[in-house]
Order: C-alpha cells, then sequence, then structure tokens
C-alpha cells in the first residue's frame, strides 16, 4: 500500500469512530483513559479541562500515545496507533471549531477558561487490521 493509501484508510477509520485511548507518561509509566478525538487532517485535538492530570504530564512530557477506531466487533477491525507530541492549545478559534454540545456536562461553553484541547502531532501512525498482515505504517 503506497503512502495516499494507507491516509486514505487512517481518515476512514476516523470518519467512523471518535472515541480512543489517550496514554500520557506519569512518573515514567504509561497512564491510559478514554477520551473524544477530532481531526484536521492529521493533526489530532481532544478537549479536556486545564486542570486535569492529563494536562499536567503533557506540561511535564509531551510524549503520547493513542489508539482509536477499533469497534469491538471482531478481531479484524481496523484502528489505529498514534505516537506523537500533545501540546495545550487555549485558541478560541479551535475552542469553537471543536465545540459541541456534549461537552455542556463538563464545560459552560466554549468560552470556559477551564477549556482546552490537546493537540497531537503524530510522529508516526500505524494502520491496523486493513486487510493487510503487517501494519501498513504512515511516517510524519
Amino acid at each position: 500500500m503506497d503512502k495516499e493509501q494507507i491516509k486514505n484508510k487512517v481518515f476512514d477509520v476516523l470518519e467512523k469512530k471518535q472515541t480512543g485511548v489517550l496514554a500520557t507518561v506519569k512518573n515514567n509509566k504509561p497512564h491510559s483513559r478514554y477520551m473524544t478525538f477530532f481531526h484536521d487532517g492529521l493533526t489530532f485535538y481532544t478537549p479536556t479541562s486545564i486542570d486535569t492530570h492529563k494536562a499536567e504530564e503533557i506540561q511535564d512530557n509531551p510524549n503520547v500515545h493513542v489508539l482509536v477506531g477499533y469497534e469491538g466487533e471482531g478481531y479484524n477491525d481496523p484502528y489505529l496507533e498514534i505516537e506523537g507530541t500533545a501540546t495545550i492549545r487555549d485558541d478560541q478559534g479551535l475552542k469553537e471549531k471543536f465545540w459541541n454540545d456534549q461537552m455542556k456536562h463538563y464545560f459552560e461553553g466554549p468560552n470556559d477558561p477551564n477549556y482546552i484541547l490537546l493537540e497531537i502531532k503524530p510522529s508516526l501512525i500505524r494502520l491496523m487490521n486493513a486487510g493487510e498482515h503487517e501494519p501498513q505504517i504512515l511516517e510524519l
């Protein structure tokens, strides 16, 4: 599979599923939690509060790992393993772009000062279970 084909399959997975797992580093050990992911091209965003452990962990160590796409339908579900670095973003334009009403449970609105986005820039994306015997790797 060439690079464009891999990218297209990556976008197919992202269009079907937004929930995934974000792993940060805490005391030199992985710390994982379920998150909702949005994307703009191959840059990922996940909403959170500035007052969370994950925000603190990213400030200490920006290396993250993301799993997204597995639907639980069977062993052949395509999914992504993403290695990258995260940055805390408080940009009002981004906060409005990715805001949705489901976030009202956690925040007052897109202007809530506690609402931030974690921006994840991948260095490597592994496309798993995409009809190939080996993972398809997209290096960025």
